[in-house]
């Protein structure tokens, strides 16, 4: 092994250790001050006197080794490689809340000191403030030293599909994963660019020795997955971790549920992708969302709208209609970034540097922000803020043939964001193929959660993707 990635091993996750452990010590000492040094005092009067803080602070060292363990339950000590911090927020918010009520329940053993329930209250808030910081923090110095090159695992890539492709291009550019990828193994050597061929599957074991390389990311298409076996055995005896990119019928296998209707098992091979109470959940989400968003950015929306008039003639929407749920058309509407005869030659896909767009229209389009009006639709309930974005009739009947599984993304409302949006997979440079995948990922997986993790990355997707236009 590495003996810097060795290293980093065990200095980040102390390193998380230490930070949750000040963090959590400290949101005790602001909840305290909060509590009985501020204004809150007269809004919740203190009626049993002002206890010192040495009795907070000495609970909070108590009761700190509850914490870690149950952060440590959670894994959350291991090396991150997370590439955003919304990914763990969650399970903090999870972890903190467990850790408060094992908390309270040690005060019975503390009876004879006044502590206060408001300040444990928001200690709980605190807390998640302060650990989300510092973890933040930890995570970018992390990043930091995997561009440096310090402390990353040296890997190769297993397969020639499009997804190893994918694989081997976007770790070989983003070094903050903490990969450093060193080849490609296949069984015979293709033309792949500038990427380096290291052998077919025989010569795996001699190649990790001299390579010294850690693990090897594998993604091969279902019908090879026997190879597995025969590559499991040319490395018996040899320290080397395997991991395995599913395609999606692997996705879709894993999906599979046993159900049981009065004694006979029936094996559930595609099911609904919201039940009744998540699609109450999901369109409740939806509407309170959209008519919050249309309030706070009313202002933006009229500056836009007075704008897209003064600088271009034609209307200020431009209306399409599109398929959305169940196959039903739909006009979704947009800011207008084009010239009105932009498909006087029929229905085309917009590109870089597109001539038919306005001058506006590329400041729109670069942020997103020709999608606002979309936000009605979702009230209407033609759309949902999450979901595949909606298509044409016209690219759906040349698509539904060549694309695989491309009519799946019609089990669910049609978003005004994807998580196919939000890893990037936009424009006419993307696979389509790759696009559908994502989306079914998403519907298979959905949770509100989900929905949540996917509006933030939007959000940062709008200021930083490279593929927007």
């Amino acid at each position: 092994m590495n003996s810097k990635s060795h290293r980093l091993e065990i200095i980040i996750p102390l390193s998380t250790i230490l930070s949750d452990s000040i963090f959590i010590v400290l949101s005790f000492y602001l909840s305290f001050e909060i509590r009985f040094s501020t204004s809150l005092q007269n809004i919740f009067p203190v009626d049993k006197g002002y206890p010192p803080f040495e009795g907070y602070f000495y609970f909070a060292l108590l009761t700190l080794p509850v914490w870690i363990l149950t952060f440590h339950a959670n894994k959350m000590y291991r090396l991150n490689r997370s590439v955003f911090i919304f990914d763990e927020f969650f399970i903090i918010v999870k972890s903190v809340i467990i850790s408060i009520i094992f908390s309270i329940g040690i005060l019975f053993f503390f009876r004879d000191f006044p502590y206060s329930r408001l300040v444990f209250i928001l200690i709980s808030a605190t807390s998640i403030i302060l650990i989300t910081i510092g973890r933040y923090f930890l995570l970018k110095f992390e990043k930091t030293l995997y561009n440096k090159q310090i402390g990353v695992k040296r890997v190769a890539v297993l397969g020639t599909n499009e997804m190893a492709d994918k694989i081997y291009t976007k770790f070989s550019k983003d070094k903050f994963t903490g990969f450093d990828v060193v080849g490609y193994f296949a069984k015979e050597k293709i033309e792949n660019g500038n990427k380096l061929y290291l052998g077919n599957y025989e010569s795996i074991p001699n190649i990790i020795k001299s390579k010294k390389i850690e693990k090897i990311l594998i993604s091969i298409s279902s019908s090879e997955h026997d190879d597995l076996f025969t590559l499991f055995k040319y490395c018996e005896g040899i320290n080397v971790e395997f991991m395995l990119a599913p395609d999606f019928i692997d996705i879709m296998t894993s999906k599979l549920k046993i159900t049981e209707v009065d004694g006979i098992p029936f094996m559930k091979l595609k099911s609904q992708p919201l039940n009744v109470w998540n699609n109450i959940l999901k369109r409740t989400f939806d509407i309170v969302l959209s008519v919050l968003f249309l309030v706070i950015f009313s202002p933006l929306i009229l500056f836009l709208s007075i704008i897209i008039k003064t600088t271009s003639k034609g209307p200020l929407f431009y209306k399409q209609e599109r398929v959305g749920l169940d196959g039903e058309k739909f006009m979704m509407l947009k800011f207008r970034s084009m010239k009105t005869d932009a498909e006087k030659s029929g229905p085309q896909f917009a590109s870089k540097d597109d001539d038919r767009v306005t001058t506006i229209g590329k400041f729109l389009r670069k942020y997103s922000l020709d999608e606002i009006p979309q936000f009605l639709n979702v009230i209407k309930g033609d759309m949902s803020i999450v979901g595949p974005r909606p298509e044409r009739e016209f690219f759906i009947n040349q698509m539904k043939h060549s694309v695989k599984k491309y009519l799946e993304r019609h089990r669910v409302r049609c978003g005004v964001t994807g998580w196919a949006q939000v890893n990037g997979l936009r424009g006419s440079s993307t696979s389509m193929q790759t696009r559908i995948d994502y989306d079914i990922y998403y519907i298979e997986n959905w949770s509100l959660i989900f929905d949540i993790k996917i509006i933030v990355k939007t959000l940062k997707e709008m200021f930083f993707s490279k593929e927007a236009f």
